[in-house]
């Protein structure tokens, strides 16, 4: 079984991980993340859980100031999101021109999308582009005009399709034509696709992709089922000493934003935020406060047994170190020191409790009894209930600690038989 793992599984999953357009999305949707959480706060701000505060606030005006900080990050969303990978995916083909690449990625996101809006009345009003396409809607566009993007960038360059200066010349300028026909190349191939959607399908690209791709994949993720398949996927690779959560977080993370912009979306229309009326279970915060809390795993179980109960001298010391970075959701020292990679003795309790965590929370949300999460998100080195408080109220703090009691009570026989039996060698 190690072995089919070690020469099978982990070479795969390695040469998946590293495949530059995986490495783009995982590292470019991050350039966006400071704006979130920043934008985040405000919106928290703005909506105060006191209501005396939330009133008075209202009131004076600033909670329109807050709201507008709020939506200039989350309504660009996907802007952040088609900057980010086309520069990523530019940098990590050997290519300093980097910045023209990632505008000319912009540059072709914007034409790509529709350039009308719908008034209430059923009007339609051209020339102006829905906040929603540069917001959550969006997403899955901006993942592949991005990739499309920086590989037309980088071939260009790669061949040396450029502009050459003579001597003298200013860098500033220089460079500014050595980007002119890679950026060229991006446009007119977005023109040219934009123009097949609008005579030969007689519709748009960004709807058509929005429509036949993001919202099935919103609708499998957002699912019983696809919380137990991610919850145990990020657990099986972390176990075979894969980063379960940079692979799986590549994949979720665009969905999951579009999830938590869908649902914000619903509060501010002045709607609820319920099932009935369109909203999401499985967003980022699902992700990053339940399935993710105290790391991958969520191995709190083990660090309070190794720090205040272990019998062996390596299990009690590693414990006893790895108690604070656990407090901020880093779980790499448990995960690699114990180990629990390749341990059998841990397999199942690993692997299991997270999809029973992600099964029962996900059940809950379903019936109400846990609240379904605004845009309000917390960095994600949160400690576990203060989070909780922050993104959903005294319901997701509660149940933040519940989790944190039953893994306690999960982990504990089988950490306790590796702990006798490292005492016994």
């Amino acid at each position: 079984m190690n072995d089919f793992i070690n020469k099978k599984v982990v070479p795969n999953a390695i040469k998946f991980s590293n495949t530059r357009p995986i490495k783009a999305l995982k590292d470019g949707m991050m350039y966006g993340l400071p704006f979130l959480i920043v934008g985040s706060i405000f919106l928290l701000f703005a909506n105060i859980p006191i209501p005396i505060v939330a009133k008075v606030i209202k009131q004076s005006g600033w909670a329109d100031v807050f709201n507008q900080v709020y939506q200039s990050s989350f309504n660009l969303m996907s802007i952040f999101a088609v900057i980010g990978i086309s520069y990523v995916y530019i940098k990590n083909e050997g290519i300093e021109l980097a910045i023209p690449g990632s505008l000319s990625a912009l540059g072709a996101f914007i034409l790509l999308l529709p350039y009308q809006v719908k008034a209430q009345s059923g009007e339609i009003i051209p020339n102006i582009i829905s906040k929603d396409w540069t917001s959550g809607k969006g997403m899955i566009c901006a993942i592949l005009i991005g990739l499309a993007s920086g590989w037309i960038y980088s071939f260009c360059l790669k061949k040396n399709w450029r502009i050459k200066m003579p001597e003298g010349v200013p860098p500033a300028v220089a460079n500014s034509f050595s980007a002119l026909i890679p950026t060229s190349a991006v446009l007119i191939c977005a023109g040219a696709v934009f123009a097949t959607f609008k005579f030969l399908i007689k519709s748009n690209f960004s709807e058509v992709i929005y429509s036949t791709v993001q919202v099935p994949l919103q609708g499998v993720t957002d699912s019983l089922g696809g919380v137990i398949i991610m919850a145990f996927a990020m657990s099986l690779f972390w176990w075979c000493g894969i980063h379960g959560g940079a692979i799986c977080g590549a994949i979720l993370t665009p969905i999951l934003q579009s999830n938590l912009a869908a649902n914000q979306a619903i509060l501010d229309s002045g709607r609820k935020l319920t099932l009935e009326n369109g909203g999401h279970i499985f967003s980022q915060q699902f992700w990053s406060n339940y399935l993710c809390m105290t790391g991958g795993g969520i191995i709190v179980g083990i660090v309070i047994y190794n720090a205040f109960f272990a019998k062996a001298p390596m299990l009690r010391e590693l414990g006893k170190l790895s108690l604070l970075p656990n407090i901020f959701n880093i779980s790499e020292p448990i995960i690699f020191g114990v180990p629990v990679v390749m341990n059998l003795y841990l397999a199942v309790p690993f692997m299991l409790f997270p999809v029973l965590v992600g099964a029962a929370s996900y059940l809950l949300m379903q019936a109400g009894i846990l609240p379904l999460f605004s845009g309000v998100l917390a960095p994600w080195t949160t400690p576990p209930i203060i989070s909780g408080f922050i993104i959903g109220g005294w319901r997701t703090a509660l149940w933040q600690l519940i989790i944190i009691i039953l893994s306690t009570l999960f982990y504990w026989p089988f950490i306790r038989k590796y702990d006798q039996t490292l005492i016994s060698k």
